[in-house]
């Protein structure tokens, strides 16, 4: 425990160290294409100027390129602006390069991008890029922005980017030659399947263990990867280059329901895993308060009732609730060991740095490149694997819970509730079985209670005495069960007599079917020690809620319309109602 307080003092720290603003950028005055240095980085020698009323078009900016100054932000980013950023970027081209090189920017959500190459103070060439735009108008249908620059050796050029965004501008800006475009293009499309891969795979497995198991914890995992794994899609340009390909709204949408989905899953899945003593109930219901107003918000967010600055308003404040709210709980366990609050303090550890990296960048405040880029990714398929693990011991626990109550339960249950002979429950279990399968019936659902007496018992225990007659009782058991579902509750109340519950049915019909089932079974004789032995069955029976949804009036009815079946001519079945025997 004591590491793990160290390790959140380091936490603690490298927050502070974050948070620090970054000193303005050493500015190169130009940069030098070279066929011997393929990949050159354009920061050093970008220089910015803000258009707040998004008027100024490229002529004015030719005429103002002495007002560009080097960026106040960190490497590769230039934080949060309204307003639309203007890029300069000088460049000459060497004696010996083949004249071809691609600027790429590497950050897939940016809305809008204008470029313009110019030479001699002259517009020489020009696109646009962008987000928004569908991938058939994309200069290069990729996952981020890149533009091919046809340049002539020996030539001084700049490049212009006018960038236009509802969010951070981050510019990771490169020029190279198409080979080491293309080999990095490649490993960052392999890596982000890697990564998409293994989120769809832990999704799909908790959805396939909801369904199979029944547990609300897998699905509420399911949502917390799914809002993880949209963000990663967005924030990478996957989901707009494969999955929602020209969907504008999703593009535009997506970021901040991936937010809102996220922090909906946490709230539920926390408020689960970390569920008992040391879960407080008002905890448990703001928990629960908190995932009905981010999923309610994300609702509003996806039919446009409010707007993604809005959206940010509310991530802000309640993202990190969850894990505040649970975080008492989880240090709790970890100082009694408990391995589920270790690895919840090590998840939430890794978060706060990995999302506080990234907040830094989004803010311009540190650089960006390829591990403060992929931090929040990184950190969240770790989280989601240790999220994994705290599933599955979650998981495992209550399964061990609940077979140490089941089979204390069975173990109490059989000594006071079962017939000694026949391993069957005994009347004392019935009229809580009873009680419990009333409250579920439903004139879709019928309950059935049958009334079971053997007919001719008496002649042979009387005949070969009690030792057979109890040999006849079991062998009576085994045939009733071997000729009903197995959910179907048989009970011996004493001496011949016997009861049957059967649930779900879906008419009357169907549960006099049954009872002419069981009669049927009884025609056969039973073979007991090298004797053969007639015995046969009166039935009484009634239905709930159809005759009455009263447990002892039930057992009534069912008794007298066996009695009525001893009556006539016994080997029948009789139903019995309020108003008589059918």
């Amino acid at each position: 425990m004591n590491k793990m307080l160290k390790t959140m003092g380091l936490v603690l720290a490298l927050l502070l160290v974050v948070g620090q603003p970054v000193a303005a950028q050493t500015q190169t005055a130009a940069i030098v294409l070279e066929d011997s240095s393929p990949v050159v980085q354009a920061w050093p020698v970008i220089s910015v100027l803000a258009d707040p009323q998004k008027t100024l078009g490229i002529d004015q900016i030719l005429a103002l390129r002495k007002n560009f100054t080097a960026p106040e932000t960190a490497h590769d980013t230039l934080g949060l602006h309204e307003d639309a950023m203007w890029l300069r970027i000088p460049f000459s081209v060497g004696a010996k390069s083949v004249g071809f090189w691609v600027l790429d920017i590497d950050y897939p959500v940016l809305n809008r991008i204008d470029l313009f190459l110019v030479n001699d103070g002259k517009v020489v060439d020009k696109t646009t890029m962008g987000n928004l735009l569908p991938m058939d108008k994309r200069p290069v249908s990729g996952r981020a922005h890149s533009y091919g620059l046809s340049v002539k050796p020996d030539k001084a050029y700049e490049v212009y980017l006018r960038i236009e965004n509802v969010g951070t501008m981050i510019v990771p800006i490169t020029l190279s030659k198409p080979e080491p475009f293309f080999a990095r293009a490649l490993g960052e499309q392999m890596l982000q399947g890697i990564l998409t891969g293994l989120a769809l795979c832990l999704l799909v497995y908790s959805l396939a263990q909801w369904v199979t198991l029944g547990e609300h914890l897998f699905v509420k995992y399911a949502i917390l990867i799914t809002g993880s794994l949209l963000f990663s899609l967005l924030h990478f340009g996957i989901g707009a280059q494969y999955i929602w390909r020209d969907n504008v709204w999703i593009e535009f949408h997506v970021g901040g329901l991936s937010a809102l989905i996220a922090a909906t899953g946490s709230f539920l899945f926390i408020e689960q895993a970390l569920a008992g003593p040391d879960m407080k109930p008002w905890l448990s219901k703001m928990m629960k308060a908190g995932a009905w107003a981010t999923s309610l918000s994300a609702a509003c967010y996806a039919l446009d009732w409010i707007t993604v600055y809005q959206v940010t308003a509310i991530v802000s404040t309640l993202g990190l609730l969850p894990s505040l709210l649970g975080l008492p709980g989880a240090i709790k366990r970890a100082q009694r060991g408990d391995s589920v609050g270790i690895y919840f303090l090590a998840a939430w550890a890794v978060y706060l740095v990995t999302t506080a990296i990234l907040i830094e960048v989004i803010k311009g405040r540190i650089g960006a490149n390829f591990w403060t880029m992929h931090s929040f990714q990184f950190g969240a398929t770790f989280d989601m694997l240790l999220f994994m693990r705290v599933l599955g011991l979650r998981t495992k626990a209550l399964q061990t819970a609940i077979q140490h109550a089941k089979i204390e339960r069975d173990s109490m249950h059989f000594l006071a509730h079962t017939d000694a002979l026949t391993g069957l429950p005994n009347r004392r279990s019935l009229n809580a079985s009873i009680s419990v399968a009333i409250q579920n019936a439903t004139p879709e659902k019928l309950l059935a209670v049958y009334m079971l007496d053997l007919d001719g018992f008496k002649q042979v225990n009387d005949q070969f005495g009690h030792d057979v007659g109890d040999e006849l009782l079991i062998a009576v058991a085994d045939r009733l069960k071997s000729n009903l579902r197995s959910s179907d509750v048989i009970s011996r109340l004493g001496g011949d007599e016997f009861l049957v519950m059967s649930s779900g049915l879906q008419n009357a019909q169907q549960a006099h079917e049954l009872g002419q089932k069981m009669l049927t079974s009884f025609e056969d004789l039973f073979n007991l020690s090298g004797h053969a032995y007639k015995v046969g069955l009166t039935i009484g029976y009634a239905l709930a809620p159809n005759d009455c949804i009263d447990t002892r009036q039930l057992l009534k009815l069912a008794d007298a319309a066996m009695y009525s079946g001893k009556q006539n001519g016994k080997n029948c079945v009789k139903r019995g109602d309020s108003a008589g025997i059918l």
